[in-house]
């Protein structure tokens, strides 16, 4: 109900917007910055649709909205707009097209302990214990009472709540002994704060100091960020259109209308064809007409505004029936050898932004291989079928590099008498270094063949000339 024209378009492409429509950001309540949510994301500049609906209307979609009204130019530009791709208009970036916020939350539970110690917020340590280098400024936005404070920027890696825990769980303190005899225990404490992980600064929203059912101590810090569209977000159109966008361009370079418009963004036409949105045209055509107008127009299934009557009003306006324009390129300064169909369509930002899902990878220490899960920063796996595939194509240095070298190339030194592994150039079984060779293996195979030898065990290395 909410997509305009939704009887032109080809049917799978609105059952895509009605899962897409559930993930563009925009006003979700009028209480939201009273909140404190897990996630929020919420749009700065909200705008209702030029075409809405009836459905629109009765479910108030257009007084808490979720997108944008972009001039939207159809034509192709410079390449990096291909496969869906869309071409931003930086200029409109700079003025808020597209930005959003968002808000995390970060909760800290001082826990109670089954001998009645509990955690407790500490002071920061003192900044000559500290070491010199980016951990210095750790604990610089604390507070008095151990909290980061309200409005102070954070950077990825600073301390929110200076936790600290206490070491010794295994020391009861008794429950029915008078006070005068009770002995005085002593807590060692070990510092177990909570950080902020987020590749981005963020800034503190909000602090709220409550308690749980069980009595314990909860720490809720809201911390946000102001997200300006980049490269690789994603937006889509109330069509099934949905795209990353593949660059930024000045305005400067951008293409323009006769009266001076350039566009916000520039979609590539292949995307038409195959697609068969005819809905998104219509749309481009009753939002033109109706910017023209000066009111609102209906993409009502069955019973919105006629295509021929919004030409009709371009035409009024002195524009072409078809919603074309004569454009000029802004590169060139040439007039372009084709009429753009150039008009305003309603676009959503939608949540999968490319900072959340940027993603680099350390090591263990036992395997010495990549960890898993990007929580933990993990690597991407080459599975058992996708090594299966390598082999198929005889990729056979791409499947080393995949399996080895990427992964826990080891140098091993291996004695060719008695094919045991050596350390140094040095056979301990030998007691000897004359027939001792180094070669590569994967830390993980040296790893299996020592807790075999703990087990009684003894794998032996046999060797040829490679």
């Amino acid at each position: 109900g909410l997509i305009p024209y939704p009887h032109h378009n080809q049917s799978p492409r609105n059952t895509y917007q009605c899962a897409m429509g559930k993930q563009a950001i925009g006003a979700i309540a009028y209480n939201q910055l009273r909140r404190i949510d897990t996630l929020l994301y919420l749009m700065v500049y909200p705008q209702q649709p030029m075409v809405k609906t009836k459905t629109i209307e009765l479910v108030g979609y257009n007084k808490l909205p979720a997108g944008q009204n972009a001039i939207v130019a159809v034509m192709s530009y410079s390449g990096y707009d291909i496969e869906d791709a869309l071409v931003l208009n930086r200029a409109s970036v700079d003025r808020g097209f597209g930005r959003c916020q968002v808000m995390r939350k970060h909760v800290a539970l001082m826990k109670r302990y089954s001998n009645g110690s509990f955690d407790r917020i500490g002071d920061p340590p003192p900044p000559e214990s500290l070491p010199m280098g980016p951990s210095a400024d750790r604990f610089n936005i604390l507070e008095e009472d151990g909290i980061a404070g309200v409005g102070e920027r954070v950077n990825p890696g600073q301390v929110i709540v200076n936790r600290h825990t206490p070491t010794n769980l295994n020391t009861n303190i008794p429950v029915n002994m008078p006070i005068a005899n009770a002995p005085v225990i002593q807590f060692t404490w070990k510092h177990a704060p909570l950080t902020y992980k987020s590749p981005e600064t963020g800034y503190i929203d909000k602090v709220c100091i409550t308690t749980t059912e069980q009595e314990q101590t909860l720490i809720k810090v809201l911390i946000r960020q102001t997200r300006i569209p980049e490269l690789g977000d994603k937006f889509s159109s109330r069509h099934g259109q949905k795209g990353v966008c593949g660059i930024i361009v000045p305005q400067e370079d951008m293409p323009f209308t006769d009266s001076g418009i350039c566009p916000d963004i520039i979609m590539n036409p292949h995307g038409f064809p195959s697609r068969m949105t005819v809905g998104k045209m219509i749309e481009l055509l009753a939002g033109k007409a109706g910017v023209l107008k000066g009111e609102l127009q209906y993409g009502t299934a069955f019973g919105g505004s006629k295509v021929e009557d919004m030409s009709r009003i371009l035409i009024e306006h002195g524009y072409s029936y078809s919603g074309k324009d004569y454009v000029t390129s802004g590169i060139t300064g040439e007039p372009l050898s084709a009429y753009i169909f150039f008009g305003p369509v309603y676009y959503q930002k939608l949540k999968h932004m490319v900072v959340d899902k940027m993603h680099a990878r350390p090591r263990a220490v036992l395997t010495r291989q990549p960890t898993e899960g990007r929580s933990r920063d993990g690597g991407l796996r080459l599975g058992e079928m996708e090594r299966d595939c390598l082999v198929g194509y005889g990729a056979s240095m791409l499947l080393m590099e995949r399996l080895m070298i990427s992964s826990d190339q080891f140098d091993v030194h291996v004695c060719e008498q008695c094919g045991l592994i050596g350390y140094r150039g040095w056979c301990q079984h030998c007691k000897s270094s004359k027939h001792m060779v180094t070669m590569q293996m994967p830390y993980a195979a040296k790893l299996l063949f020592q807790e075999l030898q703990s087990m009684n065990i003894v794998p032996r290395l046999i060797l040829e000339e490679y």
